[in-house]
């Protein structure tokens, strides 16, 4: 961008600002990992500011952003690296199974803090969270970049054939029958949708209640009763997961047992779903000490998901979390 005083300098990133959420939750869908969208927004911001002098509002502002953003996400996506899930990676462990080691950060797909990814507006925040579970950012992982950059533009963002032909540089006719093969492949790996999570549903507050209760009181038999009978527990960086309302309580009981008395500080939500700050006992009393973001998925009114994120060093200051907690004097 050409030599330009501060005030219009600000002026144009304000413009960019109105954006960033919506930019940063497609970058986390084409990626999978929040930390990369953020670096995608942020590096969509300076490319478009660089290059502002020559965009002349031939299209709209927003579909030119989600142009450089797309652009951004294909090149931070040049390899054939894609981020899962444990369940992705191999059949379930027995709960008595040796831990494996962690595995590398970019292996998984990350949570995302709903701040991140949700405007204000809470009709968007409901059109958008299905499209940024868990579930579904896995299964777009399986499709070839430009293919996901399609069905997000697509599907997602109600982007025209002609839009995103625009934004890909392709043709229309190119983008449609790539549409076709990424539906047929989501259509194999992702799960059918029957996680309707609903904060403002007393019955399912009450369930996250429980949740918490029956947890920190480390009452497995509680805990099981709201645990769906094919139950996922898993904890990337760990490849290791078990599957069932008997294994996790055998698991929290054997491997887990650290996590009794622990702590759930409750968060704002992360990919549109009930997440917690997860801290465990430290070794001085009336410490807790970070161990996980525990995001929760539902399945028809049962929790079908526990999903234990133990990148703490990068995901709690991500959510504004404590580097600890302390009992009150």
């Amino acid at each position: 961008m050409s030599e330009t005083s501060g005030a219009a300098t600000a002026e144009v990133m304000d413009t960019f600002e109105v954006h960033r959420r919506e930019l940063c939750a497609y970058a986390y869908r084409m990626l999978g990992s929040s930390f990369e969208a953020e670096d995608a927004v942020q590096e969509t911001f300076t490319r478009a500011w660089k290059a502002y002098d020559g965009f002349e509002g031939r299209a709209s502002l927003r579909s030119w952003l989600y142009r450089i953003t797309t652009n951004v996400c294909l090149d931070m996506l040049d390899g054939p690296q894609r981020r899962a899930r444990p369940m992705d990676m191999s059949g379930p462990s027995s709960p008595d199974s040796p831990l494996t080691a962690p595995q590398p950060d970019y292996v998984w797909v990350e949570p995302i803090p709903n701040a991140l990814a949700f405007g204000a507006d809470p009709a968007e925040h409901a059109s958008a969270k299905d499209t940024l579970r868990l579930a579904f950012v896995a299964a777009c992982q399986h499709l070839p970049a430009t293919q996901r950059a399609i069905l997000i533009m697509r599907e997602v963002l109600r982007f025209s054939a002609n839009e995103t032909a625009e934004a890909l540089t392709m043709s229309p006719a190119s983008v449609n029958s790539a549409l076709q093969r990424a539906r047929a492949t989501m259509s194999k790996v992702q799960p059918a949708v029957t996680d309707t999570y609903d904060e403002s549903d007393d019955d399912q507050r009450k369930l996250i209640d429980d949740f918490v209760k029956a947890f920190e009181s480390y009452d497995m038999d509680s805990l099981t009763t709201l645990l769906k009978t094919d139950v996922a527990l898993s904890m990337p960086p760990l490849e290791f997961w078990v599957s069932g309302p008997a294994n996790v309580a055998e698991f929290m009981l054997g491997h887990g047992s650290a996590c009794r008395d622990s702590r759930l500080v409750r968060l704002e939500g992360a990919n549109g779903l009930p997440a917690f700050g997860h801290y465990k006992p430290g070794d001085e009393p009336g410490v807790w000490v970070p161990w996980s973001i525990t995001v929760l998925e539902f399945t028809d009114g049962e929790i079908s998901g526990l999903n234990f994120f133990l990148d703490t060093d990068k995901l709690f200051p991500l959510f504004g979390l404590e580097p600890e907690l302390r009992e009150a004097a």
